[in-house]
């Protein structure tokens, strides 16, 4: 097993399971690629990759909660047994609090819960991950972002971004400031990362009242998880290019 999969890039995508994490997954397989479905429940996981599979791809489940540390070493030894390297890293899991939510009106639980995931969960997942990227020739790292995170565009007039988002938007942004100091301290390396922005899409996150579809969101995450030895590192990105900060 170990010499088949090692001619193949290995990517792991968290929350993997469903929507846009799902999509990224798909979109990787439909390239050759042996991908791993990270995703904490047990038969949302499977079944998103018996449908990965039925649809030709090299898929293969990956049990993974990215806020606790006993899983994620499960899943670095999963990967190093399966691959023995990972050559892409998609941070996709996510969770989101309220919107509108007012920070006057703010339940600090659900601060900490969406920090816990959409940042420490990060950072404890690309830790991990790390000393399997190192083996990989072309290694790469992307972060799902959103246009909410960018300070320059929550306070520029006439950007409408949805409204007040006292908990979720922040920690977008807390994602943004780790990702640089990822790429300074990963410069000189051929680890590239970077975040992505997939846009207003439809999903569970918003109730399903975005305007695209996953599969659209998935792209930008893919064309990053895709990038050439000389691409860009540190920046964030939406379908149309490069986001302010």
């Amino acid at each position: 097993m170990l010499a088949v999969v090692n001619e193949k890039t290995i990517a792991l995508v968290t929350g993997a399971n469903k929507g846009i994490g799902y999509e990224i997954a798909a979109g990787l397989g439909a390239r050759g690629w042996s991908v791993g479905v990270g995703a904490r429940d047990e038969q949302r996981r499977e079944d998103a990759v018996a449908k990965l599979r039925a649809a030709g791809a090299d898929a293969f489940g990956v049990p993974l909660d990215v806020t606790d540390d006993e899983s994620v070493t499960a899943a670095v030894q999963l990967i190093e047994e399966r691959a023995g390297r990972l050559d892409v890293l998609v941070n996709n899991a996510g969770v989101a609090g309220g919107w509108p939510e007012e920070p006057t009106t703010l339940d600090l639980e659900t601060v900490r819960r969406l920090v816990e995931t959409n940042v420490i969960g990060v950072i404890r997942v690309t830790n991990a991950m790390l000393p399997l990227l190192r083996r990989s020739a072309h290694p790469r790292i992307v972060n799902q972002s959103s246009h909410v995170g960018s300070l320059t565009l929550q306070t520029t007039p006439g950007v409408d971004l949805g409204g007040i988002s006292g908990a979720y938007a922040p920690t977008k942004t807390y994602l943004n400031a780790v990702t640089i100091q990822y790429a300074k301290e990963l410069n000189g390396t051929n680890i590239l990362v970077n975040n992505a922005c997939p846009g207003y899409v439809a999903t569970d996150l918003n109730g399903f009242s975005g305007t695209q579809t996953p599969e659209q969101g998935a792209a930008i995450a893919i064309r990053l998880a895709t990038l050439p030895d000389d691409g860009p590192t540190g920046q964030l990105f939406d379908d149309n290019g490069v986001l302010p900060w």
